[in-house]
């Protein structure tokens, strides 16, 4: 298989699942992928996005995070954790089937760690412990108006 943006498909760990870019246009596990989206716009598309989105993470002024600083890509049912809501009730906010921009940074002072997740309008930055246990939201907002 080959990809649209350049990875290596032979090295990746999702490949017996994944039905490959270029074959599917852009959506390897049957939904879009972010990067090859980005990279189907041009050339420095994918950079201008990544640098959008870690801009507007480190404005966020979340004091114990650190500078984000690189975002991977990452598949929805990877950083798709379930959050408790104030009523009860558990929610997922990601599709498992997309390919995302995000990271996971330590938390400063602490065993937890924060995970940055982004699409094209959606940026959420949550709080949680070793594999996602006790994970708080911290922000969910609209980020490319």
């Amino acid at each position: 298989m080959e990809s649209i943006c350049g990875i290596d498909c032979t090295r990746c760990e999702l490949r017996c699942d994944c039905n490959g870019c270029l074959e599917t246009g852009g959506q390897p596990f049957g939904e879009k992928c972010m990067v090859a989206g980005c990279c189907q716009k041009g050339e420095t598309a994918l950079w201008e996005c990544k640098a959008k989105i870690i801009a507007a993470c480190n404005e966020l002024g979340i004091g114990d995070m650190e500078e984000v600083e690189d975002l991977n890509a990452l598949k929805g049912s990877v950083i798709n954790i379930a959050y408790c809501l104030p009523d009860g009730q558990t929610v997922r906010f990601w599709n498992d089937n997309k390919i995302y921009l995000g990271n996971q940074l330590h938390k400063k002072g602490s065993d937890r760690c924060y995970g940055i997740v982004a699409d094209e309008k959606y940026l959420m930055v949550s709080e949680y412990g070793e594999y996602g246990a006790d994970a708080e939201i911290v922000v969910f907002k609209r980020w490319n108006e």
